[in-house]
């Protein structure tokens, strides 16, 4: 089943060196307002395009009370039902105005002023695609499993697609816009990230790694994936080894 598309309107006009911070969120109601400002205060040209996942705690009723309507460069697309973070990611590809996209979580466990050194390293022409790296100056604290299924999802990468990658499952990855749209995703939740990785390794782009800062949430503090997407991202990897 596919995502909905909140609305038919034809595809924006793409402008020259802008980013677009392509933002799914689902029921972060406790930290949308501060990641929301973190990213505005970000000292790159940008617009934030939020693809709200359907919440059901607040966050819709935040972002249409406090948000919409509030910024000339804020736009926010409203699904009818939860289809997770790949569903959203491609719901808003259409809606895209930005030469560069780069994927935020609507959480604060990554840092938007690391998108200077991503956009750069995208305006140099070394590749359309850019991966923040949490680990180019070592291991950041987190949950022992997290870190397990880090190690081994780069290690995969390296080994099946023979591409020295450090951080496979990072959520800051930016591509130019109209190579991350060439790319047929059929995700649906976070197996995004392998896909996306293993999708544009077999076309042939390489991805460059330039090092972010990371402060890991807890599951109490509303982490949401889970070993069982650990394994899917696994067999994501696996499966696409020789798609074509």
């Amino acid at each position: 089943m596919t995502a909905p598309t909140p609305t038919r309107e034809p595809r924006p006009e793409t402008i020259p060196g802008l980013l677009t911070v392509l933002m799914p969120v689902y029921n972060e109601r406790a930290t949308i307002q501060q990641v929301l400002e973190r990213v505005l205060a970000s000292p790159v040209e940008k617009e934030v395009l939020i693809v709200d996942d359907a919440s059901t705690d607040g966050t819709r009723e935040y972002l249409r009370d406090k948000v919409q309507g509030q910024f000339d460069n804020v736009r926010i697309l409203y699904l009818d039902r939860n289809g997770g973070k790949g569903a959203a990611i491609r719901a808003g590809l259409p809606h895209v105005r930005g030469e560069f996209v780069i994927i935020q979580d609507g959480d604060l466990e990554y840092d938007p002023n690391d998108y200077v050194g991503i956009l750069e390293a995208l305006r140099s022409g070394r590749s359309p695609v850019v991966y923040g790296t949490r680990f180019a100056n070592g291991m950041p604290a987190m949950r022992l499993a997290n870190r397990v299924i880090n190690v081994i999802l780069a290690g995969m990468v390296r080994l099946l697609y023979r591409v020295p990658l450090t951080d496979e499952a990072t959520c800051y990855k930016a591509f130019r816009t109209d190579v991350l749209r060439s790319i047929p995703l059929t995700c649906r939740r976070f197996e995004f990230c392998p896909e996306v990785t293993a999708k544009a390794l077999r076309r042939g782009f390489s991805i460059v790694e330039v090092p972010i800062r990371y402060r890991a949430r807890t599951v109490r503090e509303g982490k949401k994936i889970r070993w069982t997407d650990g394994v899917i991202a696994i067999w994501t990897l696996l499966k696409y080894r020789w798609w074509r």
